[in-house]
C-alpha cells in the first residue's frame, strides 16, 4: 500500500580512521597503504525495526550522534544498510540535507525544476505547480537569484515548499521546524497535517519532546544507534525525560554548600536544586509591565521573567526553560527556548535572559516558577531550581485559554 514504511533489523556500519590517514596518493604509497586501513569499525545504527502506516507520523528523538540522521538516510535510500532491509511504497519527499538536492549556481526557480523532476514530477506538472510552490515559499522577490545568495532559512523554505508539492506518499523530515519564523513554521505544520490526512506517512527527527508528543502517532528513541524505546509518544517521551532526570541526578554534586539567590531564596542541592552546575541559575525576577518586581500576577496579563546565570565553562547552545507548578508540584505550564525555536549562542561567564509571556489563566492560588538550564540535547540539566520562586496567580476576570498565546525570549547579555 502506498505510504507504508517498513524497516527490519536495520544496521549501518562506518569506519574509523586514525589522524594520520594520508592526504595524497604518494603518502599512501610510502606508507605501504597501511594508513589507508580503518582503525576501527562502528555501528551507527543496528537492530532498528519500525513500521509506519499511511497517515501515521513517527517522531525520532535522541542525542546528537545517536543515529537519527543515519536512520533517515537509510529510509530515504541515500545510503544502503549493511544489515536488514527497508521497504517503502510510494513517492518519497525528503528534507534531509539542503546541500544534497540543490545547485548553488542555479536560481531558486531553476532549482525547483531540478528538484521536483528528480522527485518524479514531469516538466508539465512542475509548470502547473510552479506558482503555488513559489507562493508557499514566500520567496517571490528572490526566486530568480542564484541559490548561493540564499540564507539557510530561505533554502529551507524552498526545500519544504518543493517537497510538499510533489505529491509525496512518504515524507522524511530532519528538524524542519528549526529554521524559519513562527508564521512560516505554522504554515508548515498545517501542510504536514494535510499530508497526513491524505494518507502520507511521515518521519520527523526532532530534539523537542513536546513537539513529538503533540505531532506524532508513534515515537522512537535512539540511543547510541540502538532503539531505547518505541511506541506510544507519551510513554516513549516520558522514558526519555526520565533518563534525562536520572543523568541529571548522577551529575548533581553529592555535597554542595547551601546558597542564597540574589532575592534571598535558599538553594539546597538534591532538595530544591539539581544539575551538574557547569552553568548556574543565579536568580529569577518576576515583573509586570510598569510595575517592576511583583509577587502576584493576573492570568491573561503580561509577565516578564528575568533569569540571571553564570556559565563556568563555555556552554554550547544551552536550553533555558521555565515551568509554573502548583504547591503540590503539579506542572501547570511550561515553555523553553527549544520549543520556541530560539537558538542561543555559546554562553560563558555571567549573563541574563528574559522571557515575556502571557500569564496562564489558572485558578487563584499560590504557585512556583521553576527555572532551568539544560544541555543542548536535553541529556541533563546544568541547573534546575524546583519550587524556589513563589508567585500568586489570580484568576482572570476574562475567560482565556490556559495555553500560552505569546512568548518572547531575549538574551540580554552574554
Amino acid at each position: 500500500m502506498n505510504g507504508t514504511v517498513i524497516a527490519e533489523n536495520l544496521g549501518k556500519r562506518f569506519n574509523y580512521y586514525d589522524g594520520h590517514r594520508p592526504a595524497t596518493i604518494m603518502e599512501a604509497v610510502l606508507s605501504g597503504f597501511k594508513l589507508m586501513q580503518p582503525v576501527k569499525k562502528f555501528w551507527a545504527i543496528r537492530d532498528v525495526t519500525l513500521e509506519i502506516a499511511p497517515g501515521e507520523m513517527l517522531g525520532i528523538i535522541g542525542k546528537n550522534g545517536a543515529g537519527k540522521s543515519t536512520l533517515l538516510q537509510l529510509l530515504g535510500g541515500v545510503i544502503q544498510p549493511d544489515e536488514g532491509q527497508v521497504m517503502i511504497a510510494g513517492r518519497i519527499g525528503a528534507l534531509l540535507d539542503l546541500a544534497a538536492g540543490f545547485h548553488s549556481d542555479l536560481t531558486g526557480r531553476e532549482n525547483i525544476y531540478v528538484t521536483a523532476i528528480s522527485a518524479g514530477l514531469t516538466r508539465r506538472e512542475v509548470n502547473q505547480r510552479l506558482s503555488e510552490i513559489i507562493t508557499f515559499s514566500e520567496l517571490e522577490n528572490f526566486i530568480d537569484l542564484p541559490l548561493r545568495t540564499y540564507s539557510t532559512g530561505m533554502m529551507m523554505r524552498l526545500a519544504f515548499s518543493v517537497a510538499v508539492h510533489t505529491d509525496p506518499q512518504v515524507m522524511l523530515v530532519d528538524e524542519f521546524l528549526s529554521v524559519g519564523d513562527l508564521a512560516f513554521q505554522t504554515k508548515c505544520l498545517k501542510r504536514i497535517h494535510e499530508l497526513k490526512t491524505q494518507g502520507c506517512a511521515i518521519v520527523l527527527v526532532s530534539h523537542s519532546p513536546d513537539q513529538i508528543k503533540s505531532l506524532c502517532d508513534k515515537a522512537l528513541w535512539l540511543s547510541r544507534g540502538y532503539v531505547a524505546a518505541y511506541g506510544d509518544p507519551e510513554v516513549v517521551i516520558q522514558q526519555y525525560v526520565d533518563a534525562m532526570q536520572l543523568e541529571t541526578r548522577k551529575r548533581t554534586p553529592t555535597s554542595h554548600p547551601a546558597v542564597k539567590t540574589a532575592s534571598g531564596f535558599e538553594l539546597k542541592v538534591n532538595k530544591n536544586r539539581f544539575g551538574s552546575l557547569e552553568a548556574e541559575v543565579m536568580g529569577l525576577q518576576i515583573q509586570a509591565p510598569n510595575q517592576g518586581d511583583v509577587a502576584e500576577v493576573y492570568g491573561g496579563t503580561s509577565m516578564r521573567l528575568l533569569i540571571d546565570y553564570v556559565a563556568h565553562t563555555p556552554v554550547e547552545s544551552p536550553i533555558f526553560g521555565i515551568n509554573i507548578s502548583d504547591a503540590k508540584g503539579i506542572n501547570c505550564y511550561q515553555t523553553n527556548t527549544n520549543t520556541a525555536d530560539v537558538a542561543l549562542p555559546t554562553i560563558q561567564g555571567q549573563g541574563r535572559i528574559a522571557l515575556e509571556i502571557e500569564c496562564p489563566s489558572l485558578e487563584t492560588g499560590h504557585y512556583f516558577v521553576d527555572v532551568g538550564i539544560y544541555e543542548k540535547d536535553w541529556a541533563y540539566a546544568y541547573d534546575f531550581h524546583w519550587q524556589v520562586y513563589p508567585i500568586v496567580i489570580r484568576a482572570s476576570k476574562v475567560e482565556r485559554s490556559a495555553a500560552k498565546s505569546f512568548q518572547k525570549w531575549e538574551l540580554l547579555s552574554v
